[in-house]
């Protein structure tokens, strides 16, 4: 993996967070807010995320899969049929019960998933190896 840079010339990594849980979105945003160069930006919904997908210069993705109307991993295909999205970094973060859910989110085309309750610090550390790799 390559050096995190300490300065990010240019404009700024936006991460964008999905999760309809408030506390989930806090608590991800302290773990990465720090992070040199970037932006967070959040969303209750799948419907929000892909606004913000087709407004904005997105670095990365974290969603929850159990969101309302349309799930994480129905957001995760979509982000994953635009050609332009293909190599964007996706974290799944839930509490999905179902053992088959992380193999569900690798589907789809996330990269790494963390049940919840998970650890903010591991989920900064795989988004760094991710963005910056």
């Amino acid at each position: 993996m390559k050096p995190r840079p300490e300065s990010i010339p240019g404009p700024p990594n936006i991460v964008l967070l999905v999760d309809d849980a408030n506390d989930c979105l806090e608590m991800l945003n302290m773990a990465l807010q720090s992070l040199p160069g970037v932006v967070i930006r959040c969303a209750h919904t799948a419907e929000d995320a892909l606004k913000l997908l087709a407004a904005n210069r997105i670095s990365a993705l974290i969603t929850d899969i159990q969101l309302p109307l349309m799930t994480g991993l129905e957001l995760i295909s979509r982000v994953r049929e635009q050609p332009a999205l293909q190599k964007l970094p996706i974290v799944v973060v839930s509490a999905a019960t179902d053992p088959a859910a992380p193999g569900a989110a690798f589907a789809c085309g996330a990269n790494a998933f963390f049940p919840k309750p998970f650890s903010p610090a591991a989920v900064r550390r795989k988004l760094e190896e991710l963005m910056y790799a």
